[in-house]
């Protein structure tokens, strides 16, 4: 009798397994000759060398399934234990569009055609600005371009910014700890993200730094280097902290830059960053600019008429 161990950290076990464990069950039905335990984090199966062989390379299949889709069903099992040794992601990698699959196996892709060009621009050069209204995509769009390069190995960890402007980015005389002042203006990152990764895995990666959010104010004195870096809501940075959010670049990273400039919350006495690096960068070769319009707005069709209302 052969014993193995293949090393679970880092799967949400209970969305892998199952409630229940529905899906380990399943797994043990389908693999009756091999003992399969679950200790922690840690999966220990025993059997004679062929049937171990077997079921480690399908067991592998099944792991790279759920890492791609976030999902795994009694029929995603069948078809990948039926599959020959040739194995391929199913049906859903055939969509080129799709960037990745986030919760319960949700497609995320761009659905407008402004939306494609960042995600083209965002392939084709190392920095990329992106700018439209509220509800264009820009920052849901560049969130999931961010988790798909650390999906693919692309880049060791994400850094997603945007500027505290309400408080000056002087959060001392809000309640809580440092986290507990940031978090309300940090909020929608966090909801890209939750739209994207598992919770506990979402827990894991910000544990652990591999995504790190943080004010603007605390990008100063970094190089930030094989890392995809967002800047969020970059029309609020002053012509100084976008100065010198840009050259925090390291050589292997890829930065976006996201903002509204119909929504510039800047003191009157202080100019927006993002409106002039648009200015003076324009003609940068290796930089891309991309224009999102409310035809992108993949909200309620209220926000797109309201939009209109205003821009009138």
């Amino acid at each position: 009798m052969i014993e193995k161990i293949i090393d679970l950290s880092g799967f949400p076990l209970l969305d892998l397994f199952g409630v229940q464990e529905k899906n380990l069950k399943f797994i043990r039905q389908i693999f009756p000759k091999v003992k399969i335990l679950v200790r922690g984090t840690t999966l220990k199966f025993t059997g004679n060398s062929e049937e171990i062989e077997f079921f480690e390379e399908k067991f592998n299949h099944i792991l790279q399934h759920f890492e791609t889709y976030n999902r795994l069903s009694e029929n995603d099992i069948i078809q990948i234990v039926d599959s020959d040794s040739n194995f391929k992601l199913s049906e859903h990698a055939t969509d080129k569009n799709v960037l990745l699959h986030g919760r319960n196996g949700k497609q995320i892709k761009p659905l407008t055609a402004n939306q494609k060009k960042l995600v083209k621009a965002c392939e084709e050069n190392d920095m990329v600005f992106a700018v439209g209204p509220a509800g264009s995509g820009k920052t849901y769009t560049a969130v999931a371009m961010a988790v798909k390069a650390l999906k693919n190995k692309e880049v060791k960890r994400i850094v997603l910014t945007r500027p505290a402007v309400e408080a000056g980015e002087n959060l001392g005389f809000l309640p809580g700890d440092l986290k507990d002042k940031l978090d309300p203006y940090l909020q929608p990152l966090y909801d890209a993200l939750r739209d994207m990764l598992p919770q506990q895995k979402l827990i894991d990666y910000l544990e652990d730094y591999t995504i790190e959010i943080a004010p603007l104010a605390f990008m100063r004195g970094r190089t930030l280097d094989q890392a995809f870096v967002i800047l969020d809501e970059a029309q609020n940075a002053t012509e100084m902290q976008m100065k010198m959010f840009l050259t925090r670049m390291g050589k292997s990273a890829k930065f976006i830059v996201t903002g509204d400039i119909t929504q510039i919350d800047l003191p009157r006495n202080q100019s927006s960053g993002l409106l002039h690096a648009l200015k003076i960068l324009k003609n940068v070769k290796g930089l891309g600019i991309v224009q999102l319009t409310e035809k992108d707005v993949v909200r309620h069709r209220l926000v797109t008429e309201i939009l209109k209302a205003y821009s009138a």
